[in-house]
């Protein structure tokens, strides 16, 4: 039978964190790395406001002129095409679109600048307008033209563009 000594040192030695190593150190500490990532890809959106010409007289000796804007949004850093179709007008092409009043025409332009000298077309890399996208919208201007003294009846004249964002 063991005597009071050896059972306060066999006591000790199992309470004792020393002696103890199966107990853990709260100093420490184990790390491990994690890894983040993120995908961004190219996107783009595109409105448009009609473009009004007003009231049109065919006596008038000037072009009947009006302007709108496209706006387009692209993710940051994204190189984008922004063309316009003929129109909806029959027999229209983007050098002369057409507006349509019933079976009668109305042609017109649009154009790129304010000089009205750059037609606006829909062949990338011909007569569209380029750019790259900020993250924000950007606005471009269109600039339309009637050509003066077309002998046309009264109505109420339209047409319809598509405008085509490319990126």
């Amino acid at each position: 039978m063991p005597n009071k000594i050896t059972a306060l040192i066999l006591s000790a030695a199992v309470l004792s964190p020393a002696i103890a190593p199966w107990e853990a150190d709260a100093s420490t500490t184990t790390t491990a790395s994690m890894g983040v990532t993120a995908s961004i890809l190219p996107s783009c959106g595109v409105t448009a406001l009609p473009l009004v010409f007003g009231i049109y007289s065919p006596t008038q000796p000037g072009n009947t002129t009006a302007a709108t804007t496209v706006a387009v949004t692209c993710t940051n850093g994204t190189p984008y095409n922004v063309g316009l179709n003929a129109g909806s007008g029959s027999g229209a092409t983007v050098t002369t679109r057409i507006l349509t009043s019933g079976s009668n025409t109305l042609t017109y332009s649009l154009y790129s600048d304010s000089g009205y000298s750059t037609l606006w077309g829909n062949t990338i890399g011909t007569n569209t307008v380029t750019g790259t996208g900020t993250g924000l919208a950007q606005t471009i201007n269109v600039y339309g033209s009637i050509n003066a003294l077309q002998a046309v009846p009264a109505g109420i004249y339209t047409d319809s563009i598509t405008v085509s964002l490319t990126y």
